[in-house]
Parts: structure tokens; sequence; C-alpha cells
């Protein structure tokens, strides 16, 4: 059975630049194929094809505002039979999380459903392939109208005509992200874990004396970091938790900087730490 959504273009004028409309449009396309293709076939697919398993299908469009609805389905059983295993509850869970985390936005794997969870935690290092894929190429077409025009562009499930349930907002804030760039230069940080995903080592740490968390993750694969040296971070985060922030163990880590044009960071790529 299909899922259905549509990609909403927020817009006062009476017209759109087609041009820059067809590229966002294609951009929602294919960030939702790469997800569905990730979470079904649990590797990230190096290419797109209108003869793949896994197709967004434009549907008769709706009258109001400039947009689209499209479908995504399964020309493949064995697909299909495990979409319908993981649920479209934790599918889409699992979009929002991904296209959010694609974004920088501060979110939190453990508020995932337990289906969504285990798929996320079965995923591993694929899923942080996915999200930089995402940010490599679909979330520069989805800006396209919101670079040019500085129009909002909403992607929604569409549970029925009257009922849609947001899945991500792309606007000009949103697009900052994308513009992101990464420091060469190693700083080392004294910083405390406020939050850990076990599976993929991304989460978030507060430098001591500051209040205000950022995310990091590992410039290495995280499967192949040493268990002993991840217990030091989940150790640490065990620590903290429930306690005031005077009483918080810190550890050091030596990473690089992921930078907005502004020079405000929204990420550390942690290469080495020690306590």
């Amino acid at each position: 059975m299909p899922i259905n959504f549509d990609v909403v273009i927020d817009t006062p004028d009476p017209s759109l630049d087609m041009k820059a409309g067809l590229e966002t449009f294609q951009g929602i396309s294919d960030a939702t194929r790469l997800i569905a293709e990730t979470i079904l076939k649990e590797h990230v697919p190096q290419r797109l094809s209108y003869r793949g398993k896994v197709r967004t299908n434009l549907k008769k469009s709706f009258k109001g505002s400039y947009g689209q609805i499209f479908d995504l389905e399964f020309y493949d059983q064995g697909l299909q039979d495990k979409f319908d295993r993981i649920g479209k509850p934790a599918f889409l869970q699992l979009m929002q999380y991904f296209l959010n985390e694609s974004l920088y936005e501060d979110q939190d794997s453990n508020e995932l459903s337990p289906k969504a969870h285990k798929v996320l935690e079965k995923l591993g290092d694929v899923a942080d392939h996915l999200v930089k894929k995402l940010r490599m190429s679909s979330l520069e077409q989805i800006h396209q109208v919101s670079v040019k025009f500085g129009y909002d562009t909403r992607l929604r499930f569409r549970k029925s005509s009257e009922n849609q349930i947001l899945i991500a907002k792309f606007d000009t804030e949103t697009v900052k992200a994308i513009e992101a760039t990464e420091d060469q230069e190693i700083v080392d940080l004294t910083v405390s874990i406020t939050r850990l995903n076990i599976h993929t080592g991304n989460g978030r740490f507060v430098e001591k004396g500051k209040y205000e968390t950022v995310a990091f993750g590992f410039a290495a694969e995280y499967r192949l970091i040493r268990l002993a040296a991840k217990k030091l971070f989940s150790e640490n985060l065990d620590h903290n938790n429930g306690l005031d922030q005077e009483q918080w163990k810190t550890l050091i880590v030596s990473a690089r900087a992921i930078k907005l044009r502004d020079g405000k960071v929204i990420k550390y790529i942690v290469t080495s730490f020690r306590q």
C-alpha cells in the first residue's frame, strides 16, 4: 500500500519560479527514497533509478497552495513485507529523525518508539552514511525555493485529505546547515556528556564553564572504536544524569568544529579523547 505525502511551498505570490520549484520537489523525492531504501535494505543506495524497487509517484495535486501530492511505493514484495513489519508510525518517525539529523537539529533518539529505535540500532554506522548522503545531495535541491525566494517548504504525511502530519520544514534558517564547513584545526575541550546514542556514537556535550550543549560525533566509524573507549562516554553520561552541573565528571576531547558562516559551532567531530 502506498504511503501518501505532500510538499507545500508557502508563497504569498500568485506564481512560483518553475525551475526552483521542480528542484525542490526533486530533492524531496530523492530524500524520501534514500531514507526508505536505507531503512529497508540496510545500506545507502549509490544512485537512484526510475526502475528502482522503491519509487515516488506524482499524484493529482490540490488547490489553494503551491504543492504536490506524491506517494512512496514499493515494487518488491520483500521490501513491502519488511515495511509492514516496521510499520508506518515507526517509518515516519525515522524519516523525521534522519531529516532533522541531516539539518543538525537537536533531537534525542531515545524519544523514538521501540520499533523505530530497534531499526536505528540495526542500521548502526549506515545511519551516519545516510545522513551524510542527504547533506551532500538532496538538501541542496530541497532548499532551492528557500535560497532563491525565501519561501518555506513543508514535507507532510497525508493521513487523509483533512489531516496532514508535518515531517520536516525547510526554510532560510535550515539552509544554513548545508552551508556549514568543517575546520581543519583540532582543539582540545573539557566536556561533560549530556546525551549519547550508543549505536551511532552521536550525542551532545557541554564544555566546562558553559551551559549550552552542542552536538558531537566521531571521526572514525563508531563500530571501529574500542569498547573501553566507548565506555568512557557512556559512564560519563551515567554519572552526570540527575546531578547538578557542579558535580559532573569531565572528559578531555580533541575535535574539529563544524561551523555556520557566522562562526557558530553546530557540531564537533571527535578525533581523540581521554579522562
